[in-house]
């Protein structure tokens, strides 16, 4: 099998639709299937050229105002369907599909290849974050408009799914993501770590993840209302420096990666994650593997991952006293602490990425099964704006929809 994976981001960026790209990839070498990746270049160069078994296709980029990290492929639909057209795929990835996705879904088309979209961004709940609150229909029709096109969408929590089948995606499935157990573990916890972080003993209340707005890492300042405790913040992003500023006390580590970030995790007393618009959240997932218990919004992905009451606490999103309450619970009871940490470890075992991309192959079949069912999707709306364009009917609907997904929650 061949397999085009189209990404948003790709390596040199880390996030977690890279990583997930990279654990099909390599499940996809274990099978003997061949695979390509097409991505935005780089900030700075083009970037690696390869990746195990899979070349990569690096197309003309810019920055994202405000976080030039973030790449926005400029290349059009002609561009696209000739690479897919000379490389010959059986399946078309879109990886967290949004700008490069939107060209790609309809590449696909165009060449009647079988796609399957892995949602995995709330691309359109971050615009309020970004001072663009009046964009974000416009961005839940562009959501739509993509998923639509494709013949699977593949979303990682049931909240998502909710979300999505609201919004009118048709043809969804749950995909969640698997977890390393075996480096993410409560053997990694460092005692060099901890002297370092806590010398007096604190209580260590870690987080990982991007320093960017739609993270609200911000909100852990709250907790300096709480004695006794040493916050540690992993990742790098464009706030990072406001929030060493807002954080004074805490402890920056930059980015980690590999067993570097597993001993990390491993050695937080508690982890906190205070982003709302998480579809996923594989850190947390991690923080689980590891053994440490876990507050976060009642929204997204943590309420699949946390069960509240027994691996941590979900509080309600906005309610920072309930948050900060949570968190001061578990500082001030070890023991209790110690219980859900028997439990966190549990809750994630079998959660392995060989059963999770055993599944993803399975999608694969279903939707070129789906792709032979389904009337030809080159359409003359396909070759308008639509999607490009403020349909204030449709932006509406779109908006609607997603405020019932988000109320019953």
């Amino acid at each position: 099998m061949k397999v085009a994976l189209v990404a948003e981001s790709f390596l040199p960026h880390s996030n977690g639709v890279t990583n997930s790209l990279l654990r099909v990839i390599d499940h996809l070498k274990a099978r003997g299937d061949e695979a390509m990746v097409i991505a935005p270049e780089s900030r700075g160069s083009l970037g690696p050229v390869r990746y195990g078994i899979a070349s990569i296709t690096r197309l003309p980029a810019m920055g994202w105002p405000g976080y030039r990290d973030v790449r926005v492929a400029l290349s059009g639909v002609g561009k696209i369907s000739r690479v897919l057209e000379e490389y010959g795929p059986d399946i078309v990835h879109l990886a967290s599909p949004f700008t490069l996705g939107w060209t790609a879904v309809r590449a696909a088309n165009e060449l009647d290849l079988p796609s399957v979209a892995i949602y995995q961004t709330e691309i359109p709940s971050y615009a309020d974050r970004y001072h663009m609150a009046w964009g974000e229909g416009i961005l839940w029709n562009r959501v739509l408009n993509i998923h639509e096109r494709a013949d699977l969408t593949l979303a990682p929590s049931t909240y998502a799914m909710r979300q999505l089948e609201q919004l009118g995606v048709p043809r969804l499935r749950l995909w969640p993501r698997g977890v390393d157990a075996g480096r993410f573990n409560p053997a990694k916890r460092s005692t060099d770590l901890r002297k370092k972080w806590a010398p007096k003993g604190e209580v260590v209340v870690g987080y990982v993840g991007r320093l960017a707005a739609e993270k609200r890492v911000e909100d852990l300042a709250r907790l300096a209302s709480i004695d006794g405790i040493s916050v540690v913040i992993v990742g790098e992003g464009p706030s990072h420096q406001k929030l060493r500023a807002m954080l004074p006390n805490a402890h920056f580590t930059g980015f980690l990666t590999g067993d570097d970030l597993a001993e990390a995790v491993a050695s937080f007393d508690i982890f906190v994650h205070c982003g709302e618009v998480e579809t996923f959240c594989q850190t947390i997932q991690e923080a689980l593997a590891s053994g440490v218990p876990v507050v976060a919004p009642r929204r997204g992905g943590p309420i699949d991952l946390v069960d509240h009451g027994e691996t941590g606490f979900l509080y309600t999103p906005g309610q920072l006293d309930e948050f900060v309450g949570y968190v001061s619970t578990l500082v001030n009871d070890t023991a209790l602490r110690e219980r859900f940490s028997a439990h966190c470890r549990m809750s994630v075992e079998g959660r392995t990425w060989e059963k999770v991309c055993d599944s993803l192959m399975d999608y694969y079949a279903e939707a070129t099964a789906i792709r032979r069912q389904r009337p030809s999707l080159v359409a003359d709306d396909d070759k308008t704006l639509r999607g490009l364009m403020w349909r204030p009917g449709e932006v509406a609907s779109a908006k609607a929809r997603n405020a019932r997904a988000k109320d019953d929650s």
